[in-house]
C-alpha cells in the first residue's frame, strides 16, 4: 500500500519512533482504543478505527513537524518543545501549543560536571567549553548567567542565537563522554535516576528545565479529532491515576466522611434501606488510597471497597 496516498483526511499523529517516550506512548494509544499495526521499516501507520495517521519521528523532531503544521497533534517531551522554541527568531509565536501533560517522562536537563573537578558553580563554566544535545537552552541559560557580570556581552541575535563567551558545542549522542575525553569542561544533558551521571563521574550543579512527557497541537490545525483524541488520552491518564472508593458511613458522620473524600467534583452519595446509613462513591488519587482508608476507617466509615478504574471521561 502507498501510505502517502492515504494520509488527506486524516488527521496526523506524530509519536516517537524509538526511546525512552516510545513504550509510555504506544501504552497510552492503546487505552485510548487508537488500533493501529507498523509495518517493519515503515514510519507511518493508518489507524483502523479512526481517520488518523501515526507519524514515527524522533521525539526531537516532533516539536518542528508541529509547529510548522506538518502534523496535527504530537506526544513528546517538554524538554524538546522548549528546545525547539528556543531557537524560534525574536519575537516569533511558538507554533507548537501544549494541551496535556501526560504523566511519564519525567527527567531534569541539568548542568553537570565533573565529580572530582573544582567547578561546583555553574558560572564557573561561562567562557569555558560546553556539550550539549540542547543549544538553545543551554545557550539561554548561559546568556542569563553571563548577562549578570557583564550585560553588553550578553546579545541575542536576530535569529535567535546568543552572542556568548560561553562555547556552547552541539553534539547529538553520548553527551556524557564529552568531559572524560577532553571535549568539555561541562556538559547540559538529561537525567533520569541519575545512574548514567554518576557511573561517568559526573554530577549535577544545576537545573535548567524539568520536563515530562506532554501532548501537544499544531496552532493552525482545525482537526475536529483533535478534541476526542485528547479527551480520550485525558480519560486513559485519569484512569491509571484514581480509584474509586465505595463505603458505608451513618449519615450523622458523612460530613466528616467527606472531607476525606471530595472525589473530582464531589462524591456520589446512596441511601440505604438500613435506616441512618448512606452509600458513598468517590474517585481518589491512587497513591493517597491507604492514608484515606485509614481514616476513613477512624472516621467510623465501614465496608470500605477500593476499585480499579479501566477508562474515564472527567474535566478538570
Amino acid at each position: 500500500m502507498d501510505l502517502v496516498n492515504h494520509l488527506e483526511e486524516r488527521l496526523l499523529f506524530a509519536v516517537p519512533k524509538k526511546g525512552r517516550l516510545q513504550q509510555p506512548t504506544l501504552d497510552l494509544l492503546s487505552g485510548s482504543d487508537i488500533q493501529f499495526r507498523q509495518e517493519n521499516r515503515l514510519d507511518i501507520a493508518l489507524v483502523k478505527n479512526l481517520p488518523i495517521a501515526l507519524i514515527f519521528l524522533p521525539a526531537a523532531d516532533i516539536p518542528t513537524f508541529v509547529g510548522e503544521g506538518r502534523v496535527d497533534l504530537g506526544i513528546t517531551g517538554r524538554d524538546q518543545v522548549a528546545e525547539h522554541d528556543s531557537h524560534l527568531p525574536l519575537n516569533e509565536q511558538s507554533g507548537v501549543e501544549e494541551i496535556l501533560e501526560l504523566g511519564f517522562g519525567k527527567c531534569r536537563l541539568q548542568v553537570q560536571v565533573p565529580e572530582k573537578g573544582n567547578i561546583t558553580d555553574p558560572r564557573e563554566l561561562v567562557g569555558k567549553n560546553v556539550v550539549t544535545s540542547f543549544t538553545g537552552l543551554t545557550g539561554a541559560y548561559f546568556a542569563k548567567l553571563e548577562e549578570e557580570g557583564n550585560a553588553e556581552r550578553c546579545r541575542r541575535k536576530s535569529d535567535g542565537r546568543w552572542a556568548l563567551s560561553t562555547k556552547i558545542k552541539y553534539v547529538g549522542g553520548s553527551v556524557e563522554a564529552a568531559c572524560a575525553l577532553g571535549v568539555a569542561d561541562g556538559i547540559v544533558d538529561l537525567v533520569e535516576s541519575g545512574e548514567t551521571m554518576k557511573a561517568t563521574g559526573l554530577k549535577a550543579i544545576d537545573t535548567v528545565v524539568e520536563s515530562t512527557a506532554v501532548l501537544v497541537k499544531s496552532r493552525t490545525t482545525v482537526n475536529d479529532l483533535v478534541d476526542l483524541i485528547t479527551s480520550r488520552i485525558r480519560g486513559v491518564i485519569t484512569a491509571k491515576k484514581y480509584v474509586l472508593c465505595e463505603y458505608n458511613v451513618p449519615r450523622s458522620l458523612l460530613p466528616a466522611a467527606c472531607k476525606i473524600t471530595p472525589g473530582k467534583r464531589a462524591p456520589t452519595v446512596t441511601t440505604l434501606e438500613d435506616n441512618g446509613w448512606v452509600a458513598v462513591s468517590s474517585m481518589v488519587e491512587k497513591n493517597l488510597i491507604a492514608t484515606v482508608m485509614d481514616d476513613l476507617t477512624a472516621a467510623g466509615a465501614t465496608d470500605i471497597l477500593v476499585l480499579g478504574i479501566e477508562n474515564s471521561r472527567t474535566k478538570d
